[in-house]
């Protein structure tokens, strides 16, 4: 962006620090420095109070930084947010066109209900457990997938007419749709066994002793048989101890955990344990055009989840304990590697839309901080002075290290093992 302005650009590095080799074309030295975390672009005649600045100060050259218009400077300062937003989408296309698109293996499967959640006032399902659908809008025998979709394409309001089987007997059943029913609230939990895939690192789970692999068979005496019912058990806990059942190797073993308050994957608090669910992944081949959209989507759908939590971190409506910094991160990397190439490309897409998100905040010393300073000096007319704007980086800059050391000592204190 600083190019098609006309900027000049002295250094474009990789990592910060000193710089361990590089190579120099035209104007710009390309280089590696010693601390790989992230990077930064030096462009010539830079506000000496920006912290990646160069220490000779502006000439008033017409390829400086500060001799352009306002507003190029700030669509200067947008272009790494908004890479870090583009990203994801350049990377889920790159998967989805030549591999396909990712999906749970049960929606392959005949849509059947095996387990309801319990009862809400105003969505009470009218099927039955042992239900098979026989056909839903007129698509007959429906997959789970058939039936989500069939769900998803209908406005509340409309009706829903199913055919479903038990035990020999058939029947017809008419569902007036409202807002918020989900294909879950209708055909009950998906097929899923309650098996662990991930048990979180400084969690209440892992500190009850529960391991990948484990088998959830009851809690609090009642028994289990699928990851929603597993799940909703721990949501209703409100906080309070719960006994587990758990199956491991073979053997049954006892296991009391205290669910905490956490993010749900739709971006609603609720009270989780730490683990996650064994769900094994099937590829559908797409076309080139739907893979693209279906990377737009997703990715769009990730900046709306992350916004919704940030906007959460704010309001106090979701604690700030839950922040990990690099040991948290470099931890769920490693998990992320050993789990295959899916799970770290969707590791690669939380983090560059988190960053993107997080270098848009109004907050001094970010991008958007840069941004918020350019639009009030428009709407003033002037700029403001070098010893303004230098306090003015000075707080961004201090707040970002009080955060950092936070996350990081988030980051330990789940290390410990008497963390409670």
């Amino acid at each position: 962006m600083a190019r098609f302005f006309g900027v000049r650009v002295d250094v474009f590095s990789i990592g910060f620090g000193p710089r361990l080799f590089g190579w120099k074309r035209g104007a710009t030295d390309y280089r590696v420095s010693a601390l790989p975390f992230g990077g930064y672009v030096r462009m010539a005649g830079q506000d000496l109070s920006e912290v990646d600045s160069n220490d000779v100060a502006p000439t008033g050259a017409p390829d400086e930084l500060m001799s352009k218009p306002r507003w190029q400077r700030a669509l200067i300062s947008f272009a790494g947010p908004a890479v870090n937003l583009i990203f994801p989408i350049l990377l889920l296309a790159a998967l989805f066109v030549p591999v396909g698109l990712p999906y749970s293996s049960f929606y392959d499967l005949p849509a059947q209900v095996v387990a309801l959640p319990a009862e809400k006032a105003g969505q009470v399902s009218p099927l039955q457990v042992g239900d098979k659908l026989l056909s839903i809008n007129g698509v007959q025998n429906p997959t789970w997938e058939q039936a989500q979709k069939a769900i998803k394409q209908a406005a509340p309001g409309d009706k829903l007419k199913l055919e479903v089987e038990n035990a020999g007997t058939k029947r017809s059943v008419e569902l007036t749709l409202t807002t918020g029913m989900t294909l879950e609230r209708i055909l009950g939990y998906p097929p899923l066994p309650p098996v662990l895939d991930e048990v979180a690192p400084g969690t209440p789970a892992e500190r009850a002793g529960l391991k990948e692999g484990d088998v959830i068979r009851a809690v609090d005496g009642q028994r289990i048989e699928y990851w929603g019912q597993f799940r909703e058990r721990v949501s209703g806990s409100n906080g309070k101890a719960v006994k587990l059942d758990v199956e491991r190797k073979g053997q049954l073993i006892h296991a009391d955990v205290t669910p905490q308050q956490g993010i749900a994957e739709s971006g609603e608090t609720t009270y989780q344990v730490g683990v996650a669910v064994l769900d094994p992944t099937s590829y559908r081949r797409v076309s080139f055009s739907d893979g693209v959209r279906d990377a737009f989507v997703m990715t769009g759908e990730r900046i709306q989840e992350t916004i919704g939590v940030v906007g959460k971190l704010f309001s106090g409506r979701v604690s700030v304990r839950q922040l990990q910094g690099a040991v948290g991160i470099s931890r769920a990397a490693g998990e992320a590697v050993r789990k295959g190439p899916l799970a770290v490309i969707s590791l690669m897409v939380l983090i560059s839309v988190n960053l993107g998100i997080l270098n848009l905040l109004p907050i001094p010393i970010l991008d958007g901080g840069n941004i918020l300073l350019l639009t009030l000096e428009g709407i003033r007319r002037r700029d403001f002075s070098l010893a303004f704007k230098e306090r003015f980086v000075q707080v961004g800059f201090v707040f970002l290290l009080v955060l950092f050391a936070y996350a990081m000592y988030n980051d330990v204190v789940r290390m410990l093992p008497t963390h409670s």
